[in-house]
């Protein structure tokens, strides 16, 4: 191995150990490691400036894990920069929230980390604690002003504890008074959001505080989901708050039509009563509505897969493109590439296996090419070699363009 290479590789080395102690919490040997990286900056600069590839430095993974004690060294005595941010825009503490961690959430906040500060995808450290569940944290974080209706891309708090079924967290949220009838671009809201996680108890909780039963995403109404899902007990609930059995999805199929489908007995008894009559139905019963809509579906299956043949058959009718030859150095590379990435593959070291392919991505890329032709067979091979391309691109800052001679 070539002298700078070597270099590189022990760096590495160090970097990972490093922010391997800041995941332990293990101040002393932090210290230590950090020592045997500083190159001149004394440990205040190596510290601030070791991160991995996602921008994530050692008081990020060190709030990630809980590791509060390692976070007053890092923010009292080194001056880490309490509300530093990694790639994706997360801060301490919203790392820290996350994974519940309510004493080191509290200490970062009394040393001036802004709990409402949003990641790049405009989630807070609250969407982050209510959406799994960390009642603690979320408790902490409204107490601090936090505020409850904020909306990332994929919401707001309540929608995201809603759809995940943390019926703890939406009660509290509700008792802040968050926005029942709150929308996503795409039009979703708590209520659905509840109903497409089967989470019966906060279906309750929002219908009892007035959530619209009708709401609409697209077409779809919180009954049609139900429905389509089988859940007799949510349907039971909303029926009785005055959900729409006649609402039609963009196939124009209601609500019973869809428990039908989804061959739930005792959702389509439920729907019965209230539906009327369609016409189309030869038998309106339990089992007549069920036998009708289960034959559609296998006719609409059929219909599918014969359509799949004949794009498959007419894909085949269409000459290939002549492939050019491989080379026999450019076989080995592709041979030792694929050696090494299903060894990593086998130790599940996918961390390893991604560092090495994107240091020389364009000869990744060309090693996938070989690799694909070595072994047409391996999806393991196609998808890491593929991934490993976007990374290295993403990582090495290089235009999308840049790769595309190797990949004709």
């Amino acid at each position: 191995m070539a002298p700078d290479a070597t270099h590189a590789l022990a760096v590495r080395e160090k970097v990972q150990k490093f922010l391997q102690a800041a995941c332990s919490g293990d101040v002393e040997l932090f210290k230590k490691l950090a020592k045997q990286l500083d190159d001149g900056k004394g440990l205040a600069g190596t510290v601030a400036d070791v991160k991995d590839a996602n921008k994530r430095g050692a008081l990020i993974f060190a709030a990630r894990e809980g590791k509060t004690e390692l976070c007053k060294y890092l923010v009292e005595e080194l001056k880490v920069d309490v509300n530093e941010k990694d790639e994706e825009g997360e801060t301490p503490v919203l790392h820290a929230a996350r994974h519940g961690h309510t004493a080191t959430v509290h200490y970062l906040i009394e040393q001036g980390a802004d709990p409402a500060t949003p990641s790049a995808s405009g989630a807070t450290a609250l969407h982050h604690a209510a959406g799994n569940g960390h009642i603690e944290v979320v408790k902490l974080l409204l107490s601090k002003g936090v505020n409850v209706d904020f909306q990332s891309d994929a919401g707001t708090p309540l929608m995201w504890a809603a759809g995940l079924g943390h019926e703890d967290v939406v009660e509290v949220l509700l008792e802040h008074g968050a926005n029942l009838h709150a929308q996503t671009d795409d039009d979703n809201c708590p209520l659905i959001s509840a109903v497409a996680a089967n989470s019966l108890p906060c279906v309750e909780l929002l219908v009892k505080a007035g959530a619209n039963v009708n709401v609409k995403a697209g077409d779809a109404t919180p009954l049609l989901i139900a429905a389509h899902n089988g859940s007799t007990e949510i349907i039971n609930c909303l029926l009785q708050a005055g959900a729409d059995p006649n609402a039609e999805d963009e196939d124009g199929n209601k609500p019973i039509q869809l428990a039908a489908t989804s061959g739930s007995r005792a959702a389509v008894e439920a729907l019965l009563a209230v539906t009327p009559r369609i016409q189309s139905v030869p038998e309106w019963s339990v089992d007549g509505v069920i036998e009708f809509m289960q034959s559609e579906y296998r006719r609409e299956q059929e219909r599918e897969e014969a359509g799949r043949k004949a794009n498959k058959s007419r894909e085949a009718s269409i000459p290939k493109k002549d492939l050019p030859e491989v080379t026999p150095e450019a076989k080995k590379k592709a041979a030792e590439a694929k050696a090494r990435g299903d060894e990593s593959f086998k130790r599940n070291d996918i961390a390893t296996a991604i560092d090495a392919y994107t240091q020389r991505f364009e000869e990744a890329a060309t090693a996938f090419y070989e690799g694909v032709h070595l072994d047409p067979e391996s999806k393991e091979l196609v998808t890491a070699f593929r991934e490993a391309v976007e990374a290295g691109r993403k990582f090495h800052g290089t235009d999308k363009n840049s790769l595309s001679s190797s990949k004709s």
